[in-house]
């Protein structure tokens, strides 16, 4: 995909389909309220900047608290998946964090995101979990967090970014494809459900892409 391709009914019925085969589809119900765990006051700026962007590039609001949760997007950055093992009630918020964190420890995973939604079928939470190997600490903090806030403005399918990447360089800056930022914004269009399990569904994103 070229930066001046678009994306076709196809392309987003693949963004939205499960590894099981079954499209589901899911954006904010809510007010994004992030909080940034492990990280210093530098990228943690960053962080925050780059889901504010995506936020606004959505239309959709962020939050000083979720009334019920205080904060709903908790993001943590580690060296060590054991890690997350040690931080206070965590595995409370993440059923079977245990086998989780073994199955993501032997696979070499250096991400994970676990989501929350409201009876509606809205993303009500989500939990970030970035492990820094030797190719994130050669990627620049820009370019981890906006791929970031991509991930958790939306429930992707597995395999969402496998032929479009969402992000491009341009004049050396990193910036969202103007295919999937289109995508975002067609995401939140006020007339579309929050949540969505017909594939035709896509056909409606598709058509508001431009």
């Amino acid at each position: 995909m070229t930066e001046t391709e678009t994306l076709t009914p196809a392309d987003v019925t693949r963004m939205f389909t499960r590894a099981g085969g079954d499209y589901l589809f899911a954006r904010w119900g809510r007010p994004i309220v992030p909080v940034v765990f492990g990280v210093d006051a530098a990228t943690l700026a960053t962080v925050k900047g780059a889901v504010e962007a995506v936020v606004a590039l959505a239309g959709h609001k962020m939050a000083e608290t979720d009334p019920e949760l205080g904060a709903n997007l908790m993001i943590f950055f580690f060296r060590d998946w054991q890690e997350l093992l040690e931080v206070p009630n965590l595995d409370q918020l993440i059923d079977g964090l245990a086998d989780i964190v073994a199955r993501l420890d032997d696979q070499g995973a250096n991400q994970y995101r676990a989501f929350r939604f409201d009876a509606d079928g809205a993303i009500r939470a989500c939990f970030a979990f970035i492990r820094m190997d030797p190719a994130l600490d050669e990627a620049p903090a820009e370019t981890i967090a906006l791929s970031l806030a991509t991930q958790v403005i939306l429930l992707w399918g597995e395999a969402a970014f496998d032929a479009h990447p969402p992000l491009a360089q341009m004049r050396g800056v990193t910036v969202l494809r103007p295919g999937i930022a289109g995508l975002i914004r067609a995401a939140y269009d006020p007339v579309l459900p929050a949540c969505a399990q017909d594939p035709s569904h896509a056909l409606r994103l598709a058509a508001r892409i431009g």
